[in-house]
Parts: C-alpha cells; structure tokens; sequence
C-alpha cells in the first residue's frame, strides 16, 4: 500500500492505496465521486474525464499514486451555491445528452476546451471533443451546448462563469 494526500473537489484526502489503482477506482470507491464514470477503462470512451491541476484527463489512464500532491476536480466538484457551472447549465438547457452517461465527462473536457479556447468554431468544439464519446446524440446538441457555454461565459453569465481551476472550485487553492 502507498499513502496518497489529494485534494479532490477543495476537500483534502490522505489515504492507503494500492499502487495500481486507478484513478478513477481511488475517486469513485474511496473518495465516493461516483459522477466520475467508468467506461471502457482504456482510455477510448472519456467517460471518466476529470481535472488534474487544471487540465483535463481521463482518469482511468492515471494511477492514483500519480495523482499524489495534486488538486481533481469531478464533475461534483463544479457547481457552486446552488448554481450550475455555465457548461453545465448549457448542456441542459440545449438538451445536450441522452441516456447521460458520457456527460460528465463531455463537460470536464468542454471546460478545459473552452479554457483553451473561449470562442470555438464548430470544427474546434468537434476536435476539441474527439476523445470523448457519444453514443446516443449525434454530437450536435452537445456541440450548441458547448458554443452557448462559450457565449454565457464570455459574458460572465452566471457566478461561476470563469474558468474551473483547482484555486476557483470552492474550498480550492493553493
């Protein structure tokens, strides 16, 4: 067994695991973020997409051991005061899922899509989505949702509108 400490979604964690845990497996079974999802646990799908310092990543590619020192976000850690993330509110408001379960990681990777770029294309929100799946949609809800994502945030709509980093997600920083 190894000792890990992360701070996941402003709360900080110190616990036993084994090295070869996955992320993922270390977020859902000892963290209890069970909005992190598994999929196809090789890295294809992007079901399991969360933030890692900021940056989007698939968290069944990661060791929890890996993850030691850092800040995750989940897709539970982005709503603040009652209030939806701006992406999160765009995917509901533009009907951008079906059956749900690629969603959050479809909003994990649009946040750190739109944290790279603030005023996608179509074309960019489509290569910026590529390892992240969709077998219900279509995609092209979820790429209005992404767009209005865009506006609301470029707007500052809502509180949360700026981009989630470990030091904007509520009980973050550094």
């Amino acid at each position: 067994m190894t000792r890990i400490a992360v701070t996941v979604d402003g709360v900080k964690y110190a616990d036993e695991v084994e090295p070869r845990m996955l992320l993922v497996h270390y977020l859902r079974e000892q963290v209890g973020k069970t909005g992190t999802v598994v999929g196809c646990d090789t890295s294809n799908c992007g079901a399991c997409t969360v933030h890692l310092d900021g940056r989007s990543v698939k968290s069944c590619s990661i060791l929890a051991v890996q993850a030691d020192g850092s800040e995750v976000t989940t897709i539970e850690g982005l709503a603040r005061e009652g209030q939806l993330h701006p992406v999160q509110q765009a995917f509901h408001d533009n009907h951008a899922l079906q059956c749900g379960f690629c969603t959050p990681g479809m909003i994990m990777q649009s946040i750190d899509l739109l944290g790279d770029n603030p005023d996608p294309d179509d074309a960019a929100v489509r290569e910026g989505l590529e390892g992240n799946l969709c077998r219900c949609t279509g995609y092209q809800n979820i790429v209005k949702a992404v767009r209005d994502a865009a506006d609301m945030m470029s707007s500052g709509a809502g509180p949360a509108a700026e981009r989630v980093s470990p030091s904007s997600v509520a009980g973050g920083g550094r």
